[in-house]
């Protein structure tokens, strides 16, 4: 997608990855409405990106909470008329915890935000793109935990699977004209864990890592290399397990959900 004149939405864009974003989008002519709850820092992040000649708007947005992901949205075809692309970047982070030592209240928070905020995304704008009619993205912020678990944060974690099923099963609801895919950051310097952030990758290099993919389109969006290894392990155990216990079959896809599911849709039953 060429992003000249295109508006992107993204929601923590005040900060870290989002903001990182907001340049890459905005040196590249792009529109930007960033939205988050604290009012200060959207202020100081529209200054710097306009100091850079980008036109950046924005609007106080917790996304934890359907009306304001609402108002964001009206709030951009209020300014602009329409949305290109929206970046479901909004997250919150959590210490290192057994899950039995996790407050009940951060456990409910970490979900409010890290996928309850980007499935009112996806609700509100996605029905508003499809409306719109014109080619779209959808980028979700996941996580290397999203697919294992590189610490034992247990919210934190279930948040980050929780996002990728649910991008996952927007693609497939979401008509071709709109992309739908997910960002994969390892750890990445932001303010979710400033005291480690001298172990983490620069923000602004993983921008230059992943704006290349948004742009193309990419189901995946990814950048650290060694999260293969790690997937791999989990990949690895679940086809052993499938190996021992259910072997393949000739005639074995009579049990596939999928496949059921388009026969029934094919004969009208659903």
């Amino acid at each position: 997608m060429d992003m000249k004149d295109k508006v992107v939405v993204i929601t923590g864009g005040a900060t870290g990855i989002g903001f990182a974003l907001a340049r890459k989008f905005g040196a590249d002519g792009a529109k930007i409405v960033i939205g988050e709850p604290r009012e200060h820092r959207l202020k100081e992040a529209c200054e710097k990106l306009e100091a850079l000649g980008i036109d950046a708007r924005s609007t106080v947005c917790d996304v934890s909470s359907l009306d304001n992901v609402e108002a964001l949205a009206d709030f951009t075809w209020d300014e602009h008329g329409r949305c290109d692309v929206l970046l479901n970047n909004a997250g919150i982070g959590s210490r290192e915890k057994r899950l039995p030592d996790v407050p009940m209240e951060e456990a409910h928070r970490i979900m409010d935000v890290n996928f309850w905020g980007v499935w009112h995304g996806c609700r509100v704008f996605g029905n508003r793109m499809k409306e719109q009619g014109s080619p779209a993205m959808i980028y979700n912020t996941g996580s290397e935990n999203s697919f294992f678990c590189a610490t034992t944060a247990a919210a934190y974690i279930a948040s980050k699977h929780a996002v990728l099923g649910l991008t996952e099963t927007f693609r497939d609801q979401m008509p071709d004209f709109i992309k739908i895919g997910l960002i994969i950051p390892g750890w990445v310097a932001s303010e979710l864990n400033p005291d480690f952030n001298e172990y983490a990758m620069e923000t602004d290099a993983f921008a230059d890592i992943i704006y290349p993919q948004i742009k193309a389109g990419e189901r995946f969006v990814v950048s650290h290399a060694y999260n293969a290894v790690r997937i791999e392990q989990r990949m690895g155990a679940l086809k052993s397990a499938f190996t021992k216990y259910a072997p393949r079959y000739e005639g074995d896809e009579e049990y596939d959900v999928r496949i059921l599911v388009q026969r029934l849709r094919e004969r009208g039953q659903i």
